[in-house]
Protein backbone atom coordinates (compact mmCIF):
# COMPACT_ATOMS: atom_id res chain seq x y z
CA UNK A 1 0.00 0.00 0.00
CA UNK A 2 1.22 3.21 -1.14
CA UNK A 3 1.81 5.75 2.24
CA UNK A 4 2.58 8.79 0.57
CA UNK A 5 1.30 12.15 1.09
CA UNK A 6 -1.10 13.17 -1.48
CA UNK A 7 -0.78 16.33 -1.27
CA UNK A 8 3.10 16.44 -1.93
CA UNK A 9 3.74 13.38 -3.39
CA UNK A 10 6.45 12.18 -1.19
CA UNK A 11 6.39 9.66 2.03
CA UNK A 12 5.35 10.23 5.06
CA UNK A 13 8.46 10.64 7.26
CA UNK A 14 9.88 13.32 10.44
CA UNK A 15 9.07 16.93 10.02
CA UNK A 16 11.44 19.03 8.44
CA UNK A 17 14.13 20.34 10.62
CA UNK A 18 13.63 24.25 10.67
CA UNK A 19 16.86 25.08 8.59
CA UNK A 20 15.37 22.81 5.72
CA UNK A 21 12.37 24.63 6.22
CA UNK A 22 14.02 28.01 6.16
CA UNK A 23 16.29 27.42 2.96
CA UNK A 24 12.90 26.05 0.62
CA UNK A 25 10.96 29.05 2.24
CA UNK A 26 13.54 31.36 1.47
CA UNK A 27 14.23 29.88 -2.59
CA UNK A 28 10.03 30.22 -2.93
CA UNK A 29 10.25 33.77 -2.14
CA UNK A 30 13.29 34.42 -3.96
CA UNK A 31 11.53 32.68 -7.20
CA UNK A 32 7.85 34.79 -6.25
CA UNK A 33 9.30 38.05 -5.91
CA UNK A 34 9.83 38.39 -9.73
CA UNK A 35 5.96 38.25 -10.07
CA UNK A 36 4.98 40.20 -6.89
CA UNK A 37 6.76 43.11 -8.04
CA UNK A 38 5.06 43.06 -11.55
CA UNK A 39 5.87 45.34 -14.40
CA UNK A 40 4.39 48.46 -13.02
CA UNK A 41 3.56 50.91 -15.64
CA UNK A 42 5.51 53.41 -12.92
CA UNK A 43 8.93 53.19 -14.02
CA UNK A 44 9.91 54.78 -11.37
CA UNK A 45 8.27 52.80 -8.71
CA UNK A 46 11.58 50.38 -8.10
CA UNK A 47 11.42 47.29 -5.19
CA UNK A 48 13.27 49.46 -2.66
CA UNK A 49 10.48 52.65 -3.36
CA UNK A 50 7.95 50.43 -3.42
CA UNK A 51 8.82 48.83 0.23
CA UNK A 52 9.17 52.46 1.67
CA UNK A 53 5.63 53.17 0.15
CA UNK A 54 4.61 50.24 1.99
CA UNK A 55 6.18 51.44 5.41
CA UNK A 56 4.91 54.70 5.35
CA UNK A 57 1.22 53.55 4.54
CA UNK A 58 1.20 50.76 7.40
CA UNK A 59 3.35 52.96 9.97
CA UNK A 60 3.53 56.43 8.69
CA UNK A 61 3.81 59.73 9.12
CA UNK A 62 7.68 59.09 9.99
CA UNK A 63 10.95 60.56 10.67
CA UNK A 64 13.49 60.03 8.46
CA UNK A 65 15.69 57.60 10.75
CA UNK A 66 12.59 55.91 11.75
CA UNK A 67 12.16 54.89 8.17
CA UNK A 68 15.28 53.61 8.00
CA UNK A 69 14.77 51.59 11.11
CA UNK A 70 11.52 50.11 9.85
CA UNK A 71 13.35 49.24 6.44
CA UNK A 72 16.81 48.43 8.18
CA UNK A 73 18.29 50.38 5.91
CA UNK A 74 21.34 53.29 6.11
CA UNK A 75 19.67 56.49 7.25
CA UNK A 76 21.56 58.64 4.38
CA UNK A 77 20.15 55.97 2.11
CA UNK A 78 16.53 56.45 3.24
CA UNK A 79 17.33 60.50 2.55
CA UNK A 80 18.22 59.92 -0.63
CA UNK A 81 14.64 57.84 -0.90
CA UNK A 82 13.12 60.35 0.78
CA UNK A 83 14.05 62.66 -1.66
CA UNK A 84 13.43 60.41 -5.12
CA UNK A 85 9.73 60.00 -3.66
CA UNK A 86 9.64 64.00 -2.84
CA UNK A 87 10.52 64.30 -6.38
CA UNK A 88 7.78 62.23 -8.21
CA UNK A 89 5.67 63.69 -6.02
CA UNK A 90 4.01 60.32 -4.25
CA UNK A 91 5.01 61.78 -0.57
CA UNK A 92 4.44 64.85 1.70
CA UNK A 93 6.16 66.24 4.04
CA UNK A 94 5.47 68.57 7.44
CA UNK A 95 7.04 69.40 10.33
CA UNK A 96 7.11 67.07 13.51
CA UNK A 97 4.66 69.01 16.03
CA UNK A 98 7.16 67.33 18.35
CA UNK A 99 10.86 68.85 16.90
CA UNK A 100 10.21 71.85 14.56
CA UNK A 101 13.70 70.98 13.62
CA UNK A 102 12.28 67.37 12.24
CA UNK A 103 9.97 66.58 8.98
CA UNK A 104 7.41 63.86 9.68
CA UNK A 105 6.64 61.87 6.21
CA UNK A 106 3.87 60.62 4.70
CA UNK A 107 2.09 59.35 1.68
CA UNK A 108 0.30 61.84 -0.18
CA UNK A 109 -3.15 61.18 -2.30
CA UNK A 110 -0.66 60.39 -5.24
CA UNK A 111 1.53 57.81 -3.10
CA UNK A 112 -1.78 55.71 -1.95
CA UNK A 113 -3.36 55.73 -4.95
CA UNK A 114 -0.14 54.46 -6.81
CA UNK A 115 0.36 52.12 -3.92
CA UNK A 116 -3.18 50.69 -3.98
CA UNK A 117 -2.85 50.45 -8.16
CA UNK A 118 0.23 48.04 -7.71
CA UNK A 119 -1.08 46.21 -4.90
CA UNK A 120 -4.19 45.33 -7.01
CA UNK A 121 -2.29 44.29 -10.09
CA UNK A 122 -0.16 41.65 -8.11
CA UNK A 123 -2.59 40.48 -6.53
CA UNK A 124 -4.31 39.99 -9.45
CA UNK A 125 -1.35 38.14 -10.82
CA UNK A 126 -0.97 36.33 -7.87
CA UNK A 127 -4.65 35.47 -7.55
CA UNK A 128 -4.98 34.20 -10.85
CA UNK A 129 -1.83 31.54 -10.69
CA UNK A 130 -3.09 30.35 -6.98
CA UNK A 131 -6.47 29.64 -9.31
CA UNK A 132 -4.31 27.31 -11.21
CA UNK A 133 -3.39 25.51 -7.97
CA UNK A 134 -5.51 22.09 -7.30
CA UNK A 135 -7.91 22.64 -4.54
CA UNK A 136 -6.08 20.07 -2.33
CA UNK A 137 -2.72 22.79 -2.61
CA UNK A 138 -5.27 26.04 -2.42
CA UNK A 139 -6.08 24.21 1.48
CA UNK A 140 -2.06 24.22 1.95
CA UNK A 141 -1.48 27.46 0.92
CA UNK A 142 -4.39 28.83 2.86
CA UNK A 143 -3.42 26.91 6.47
CA UNK A 144 0.14 28.04 6.14
CA UNK A 145 -0.72 31.45 6.08
CA UNK A 146 -0.70 31.91 9.47
CA UNK A 147 2.39 31.00 10.01
CA UNK A 148 3.67 32.77 7.48
CA UNK A 149 1.74 36.06 8.64
CA UNK A 150 3.59 35.18 11.89
CA UNK A 151 6.91 35.06 10.74
CA UNK A 152 6.12 38.43 8.61
CA UNK A 153 5.41 40.14 11.72
CA UNK A 154 8.58 38.81 13.89
CA UNK A 155 10.60 40.40 10.53
CA UNK A 156 9.76 43.59 11.70
CA UNK A 157 12.18 45.80 13.21
CA UNK A 158 11.23 47.53 16.12
CA UNK A 159 9.91 50.91 15.86
CA UNK A 160 12.28 53.59 17.99
CA UNK A 161 15.93 54.20 17.49
CA UNK A 162 16.83 54.04 13.86
CA UNK A 163 19.15 51.50 12.84
CA UNK A 164 22.76 52.65 12.50
CA UNK A 165 25.21 50.71 9.91
CA UNK A 166 27.48 52.17 7.20
CA UNK A 167 25.96 51.94 4.18
CA UNK A 168 27.01 49.41 1.75
CA UNK A 169 26.47 47.64 -1.79
CA UNK A 170 22.45 46.55 -0.39
CA UNK A 171 21.94 50.02 0.44
CA UNK A 172 21.96 51.47 -3.19
CA UNK A 173 18.46 53.60 -4.24
CA UNK A 174 17.19 51.73 -6.78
Amino acid sequence: MDQSDTTTGRAPGPAPEPAELAGRLRAVIQQLLPLLRGQSLHRDLTPSRMAALAVLAAHGPLRVGELAARMNIALSTTSRMVDLLDGCGWIARCPDPDDQRASLISLNDDGLALLGAVRRETTGMLAERIARLAPDRQRLLRDALPALEDLAEWAQPPAGRPVRRPAGPADAVT
